[in-house]
């Protein structure tokens, strides 16, 4: 496979970050580490090894992008204020430099999202506030709600960046076009949270296509097993 290891500027954050690209051409899909995980993790455990063939031949593009998760969820010297604050400039930066520049390049107006575990949250969290941004979401073993690093302080910012939280309150339109697929196990951790978040679109008619494995673990080892299938089902 095609890698190019490659730094983008952000105005927003005021920062370089970090961004492998893999492949030389098909639709773009942008791909989250795990928690605090590095911009090459989904390489470095084999996640984009499992749909090399579908790279190799030109039908997705992998945009592996840094997180900023030391300075917003897991920075516990900064306030929840400022967390959010954090947080939410990476979401802006998505939104206003880096997916633009994916869409000019592409020559299109929406893009594919994936990750695992906390990077399945940047995901669904990205797809579910920008819908018209994203065209299929990819959650594995996903979460949907990061109260828990917010030490009870509450704001519109928390609020907006818990989907379980604001999407029951969302116009289900917005979503029609979206392929969304929540992928979990019956040994996963985040089995309960992906069945709630499943139930909620199920609620309001959003189609969705849910995914439990058997038998294995909230680990590299599921992930690398059922995401060939899904983008084999979107990218044939």
């Amino acid at each position: 496979m095609q890698i190019e290891h490659t730094e983008y500027y952000s105005h927003i954050l005021g920062r370089n970050l970090k961004i492998e690209i893999t492949g030389h051409f098909g639709y773009p899909i942008i791909m989250f580490p795990t928690s605090q995980g590095s911009y090459t993790q989904n390489a470095d455990f084999h996640l984009n090894g499992s749909i090399s063939s579908f790279i190799d031949d030109g039908k997705v593009k992998l945009y592996n992008v840094e997180t900023i998760d030391k300075d917003t969820f897991y920075a516990d010297h900064l306030s929840p204020a400022e967390r959010i604050r954090n947080y939410e400039r990476y979401i802006q930066f998505l939104v206003q430099e880096f997916v633009p520049s994916i869409q000019k390049l592409h020559q299109t107006h929406r893009v594919a999202v994936a990750g695992c575990s906390f990077g399945g949250y940047h995901a669904s969290n990205f797809a579910f506030r920008y819908p018209d941004l994203v065209s299929h979401l990819f959650c594995l073993s996903g979460a949907f709600s990061i109260r828990s690093f917010m030490d009870n302080y509450q704001d519109n910012l928390v609020y907006f960046n818990c989907p379980e939280e604001f999407m029951p309150n969302d116009e289900a339109w917005k979503y029609r076009h979206m392929h969304i697929v929540l992928s979990t196990s019956d040994q996963d951790i985040c089995l309960d949270k992906t069945r709630k978040m499943a139930a909620i679109l199920a609620t309001k008619s959003i189609n969705f296509w849910y995914d439990e494995a058997k038998w294995i673990n909230h680990d590299w080892p599921l992930w690398r097993m059922v995401f060939p299938k899904f983008i084999s089902n979107y990218f044939n």
